[in-house]
C-alpha cells in the first residue's frame, strides 16, 4: 500500500517542523529522514533530495541538544567574564568567538558581574548542557564546582585570576612585575607621596600588583602610607571614591597610579570633574591599554598587561586541551610600560 504524502502547508508557516512533519511531506519513514539528514544508512539520492526539500518546507530545525546527549559531543564551550569593560575581558571574549566558531564551537557568555551566586548558576548550566570545555575569569568562591568539570575531563582554562586550591591550567598577567615597574617609573621621575589604586586583595591580581607596589617602594627606602592604598571591587565607583579620599583634601599625591582598568575610568572621571590638570598638577599612570587612553588629551601613560596575547594564549590552550595536548599548570604574560603624556616630575 502506497504511503499517503502531503503534510499540511500550514507546517512551515506556524512554526518548526518536526521529523515527522519531514516524513509525512517526503512520503517516507520518521527512520529514513532521521538516517538522510544525518548521513548515515544507505539511501538513494532522489530520496535523500526529496526529504531535504521536505526539511526545507516544514521548517525543520535539528534538536542539536537531543543529538549532544546521544553523541555526547555537545560542542558548547562556557566562556565566563565579569564584565565587558575591561580590555581584557573584551578581548578575551572577541578572541573566543572568533577562534573557537571556526573551529566548529558554539561559545555561551555569560558575564557575571563578579557575582558568586551567577557564576554557580552558569557553571550549573554548562553541567546539565554538557559543555565540552570552559574558560573563566573565576570569582574564587565556586572551586569545587569548578574542580567537577575538571575531574571529569572537561579542559578548564582559568584566566587573568588564580583558583586557589585547584590544579586549574591558568594564565595570568606579570602582575608584580608590571605594578612594580609603573611605581619605579614615578619613582624615577620624582614622585615620594604616590596614591596606588588597586582591586580586591583576595584575587590574584590585586594582591600580585600591591606587592609589586610596596617592593619598588622599599626599594627606594619609603614606608608605604596605608592611606594612600586603596582596594576595592573592580568597577569605576572604585577610582572615584578612591580619587576622593585621596584628592579632596589639603595633602595631595604627587602621583596616582591606578592599578586596574576599571577603576581608572572613575579616577579620570573624578579629575575631569575636579578640573585637576594632569600632568602639571598630578601625573596619572593606568594599568591595562585601551586605545582610546592614546586619544585623551593628555594620553595617558600605562602598564600594558598584554590582554591580547593573554586571549590568544588562552584560547590556544583550550584547543590544544580539547586535542589531548598535556596541561601545563601556569602560563604568564609579559608587562611592559607604555610612556606617553600623563607623567612628569612633581611641580
Amino acid at each position: 500500500m502506497a504511503r499517503k504524502t502531503g503534510a499540511p502547508a500550514h507546517i512551515a508557516a506556524t512554526r518548526a517542523g518536526t521529523l515527522k512533519d519531514v516524513a509525512l511531506l517526503a512520503g517516507v519513514s520518521i527512520s529514513t529522514v532521521s538516517r538522510a539528514l544525518t548521513g548515515k544508512g544507505l539511501i538513494s539520492e532522489q530520496t535523500e533530495k526529496r526529504i531535504r526539500q521536505a526539511a526545507e518546507a516544514a521548517n525543520y530545525r535539528p534538536n542539536t541538544l537531543a543529538r549532544g546527549l546521544k553523541t555526547q559531543r555537545s560542542r558548547l564551550i562556557g566562556l565566563m567574564v565579569h564584565n565587558l569593560v575591561g580590555t581584557s575581558h573584551r578581548l578575551l571574549a572577541e578572541v573566543a568567538q572568533q577562534r573557537l566558531g571556526a573551529a566548529g564551537f558554539q561559545v555561551i557568555l555569560c558575564v557575571t558581574g563578579d557575582d558568586a551566586e551567577q557564576e554557580a548558576r552558569f557553571l550549573t548550566t554548562m553541567e546539565n548542557y554538557r559543555a565540552e570545555g570552559l574558560i573563566v575569569i573565576p570569582t574564587g568562591r565556586n572551586g569545587p564546582q569548578l574542580a567537577k568539570f575538571a575531574q571529569a575531563g572537561v579542559p578548564v582554562i582559568a584566566v587573568i585570576r588564580r583558583q586557589e586550591e585547584q590544579a586549574l591550567e591558568t594564565i595570568l598577567h606579570a602582575n608584580e612585575e608590571g605594578a612594580q615597574a609603573g611605581t619605579r617609573y614615578l619613582l624615577d621621575l620624582g614622585h615620594r607621596d604616590i596614591g596606588f589604586i588597586v582591586g580586591r586583595a583576595d584575587t590574584t591580581s590585586g594582591r600580585e600588583r600591591y606587592v609589586g607596589h610596596v617592593r619598588a617602594l622599599t626599594e627606594a627606602g619609603l614606608r608605604p602610607d596605608p592611606s594612600r592604598i586603596h582596594f576595592g571591587a573592580y568597577r569605576p565607583e572604585t577610582g572615584f571614591r578612591a580619587c576622593e579620599a585621596m584628592l579632596a583634601n589639603g595633602r595631595r599625591p604627587t602621583a596616582i597610579f591606578v592599578a586596574n582598568h576599571e577603576a581608572s575610568m572613575g579616577a579620570m572621571r573624578f579629575i575631569r570633574e575636579r578640573a585637576i590638570d594632569v600632568p602639571e598638577d598630578l601625573s596619572l599612570l593606568c594599568y591595562e591599554d585601551t586605545p582610546w587612553f592614546a586619544w585623551n588629551k593628555p594620553a595617558i601613560t600605562v602598564v600594558d598587561s598584554g590582554p591580547q596575547r593573554i586571549a590568544e594564549l588562552a584560547v590556544e590552550r583550550l584547543l590544544m586541551r580539547l586535542d589531548g595536548v598535556p596541561t601545563q599548570l601556569e602560563h604568564r604574560v609579559d608587562a611592559a610600560l607604555v610612556i606617553r603624556e600623563s607623567c612628569a616630575a612633581p611641580a
